[in-house]
């Protein structure tokens, strides 16, 4: 149920990204953004894993701020990888991987205090 939950909290981030940010476009209907939701969560828990890893200096040197870059990078190849997708240029995938993680972040807080009471 949690992973549900979680897949569901990554489609609406996806969602509001695709609506707030220009040059990025989800193509179909909302089984498309739990696809985008789905490839870009695998892609990030693989490669953007690794990657973080390989480039913790440049992550700690810049207290955190490189993640963001990164989330980008993992943002781009989910676009490159999947025909749902589309980005129109590296500071729109910049801009919506912000919004993702905003989003995810405070609707996982948000079903967490509801799981709880």
């Amino acid at each position: 149920m949690k992973l549900l939950v979680r897949w569901s909290v990554s489609a609406l981030a996806v969602w509001a990204a695709t609506g707030l940010v220009p040059g990025i476009k989800v193509h179909g209907g909302a089984w498309s953004y739990f696809w985008v939701a789905l490839l870009f969560s695998l892609i990030n828990v693989t490669i953007g894993s690794l990657l973080k890893l390989l480039t913790l200096p440049a992550v700690l040197l810049s207290m955190g701020l490189f993640i963001v870059v990164i989330n980008a990078a993992m943002l781009e190849l989910t676009a490159r990888w999947s025909t749902a997708l589309t980005i129109k240029n590296f500071w729109s995938a910049l801009f919506a991987s912000l919004i993702i993680s905003i989003v995810s972040s405070f609707l996982n807080r948000t079903v967490k205090r509801v799981g709880q009471n």
